[in-house]
């Protein structure tokens, strides 16, 4: 459906670690979503001379269930993730939307490979989730290599680890290793991973989705590309900018 104004209103939130929390919400009017969009919240007198500021998240729930959910992480000075974190329930923000093209586009006989940092999980749980993805395909193989500095800040692994055909790998860079072995998780970053791992992913079979930090998808296009991935099999969110 075409984007349009939405009325928000706080119906939960959630802390999922000690930087991220999660914010489910109603939204007026009802809309209809593609796993894997987004939505452009409106932050009230953010900007300059006092105007209002957009900032895009990814809904983190499927399309298949309400209340709608987002994953944010604390940005300290960010006027974003400010201004939604002090929001409580009962509260509302508008925003706009559904947008963007970042959804699932294989075909039902490759796997997919989901790589994310941080709070880029969100789409890919929202496809994880989605009736649309699963039913199409229910037999294809799905991965998803998460990367995040240590144990406490891996999100969703109960709920990942809970969908059948997936395998959820966590990839931590800064983790020793008796706590990367106590959480199942691969120590090192998600790069890491894939440079020991090409045998699993042979480019005939597998399509790569990729949301995070810049400097971790430009590095992951570069290995992918060396494996022999065509560009069209690779697709990306950036989340955000690595600063100099």
């Amino acid at each position: 459906m075409p984007p349009v104004a939405l009325v928000a209103t706080v119906v939960r939130k959630r802390e999922l670690t000690p930087t991220v929390f999660e914010l489910s919400f109603e939204v007026e009017p009802k809309i209809e979503f593609k796993a894997g969009q987004f939505i452009s919240l409106i932050v009230p007198g953010a900007g300059p001379h006092g105007r209002d500021l957009r900032r895009a998240y990814s809904i983190a729930s499927s399309p298949d269930v309400r209340p709608l959910q987002l994953c944010i992480k604390r940005v300290e000075g960010g006027p974003g993730t400010t201004f939604l974190d002090r929001l409580q329930v009962g509260s509302h923000f508008q925003a706009m939307g559904p947008y963007g093209d970042f959804i699932a586009k294989t075909p039902p006989e490759r796997g997919m490979c989901f790589v994310s940092t941080g709070t880029g999980i969100a789409p890919f749980r929202s496809m994880l989730f989605s009736r649309a993805l699963t039913l199409a395909a229910p037999a294809r193989p799905m991965i998803s290599l998460f990367g995040s500095r240590d144990e406490t800040e891996l999100l969703y692994v109960d709920e990942m680890n809970s969908v059948h055909g997936h395998r959820f790998i966590a990839a931590l860079s800064r983790a020793d290793e008796a706590k990367a072995k106590s959480n199942n998780a691969y120590r090192g970053r998600v790069t890491d991973y894939l440079k020991t791992h090409e045998k699993d992913f042979p480019a005939t079979d597998w399509d790569f989705y990729l949301c995070g930090s810049s400097a971790m998808i430009e590095e992951v296009k570069a290995i992918l590309t060396g494996f022999g991935f065509d560009k069209k099999q690779i697709h990306q969110e950036v989340y955000y900018k690595v600063k100099d």
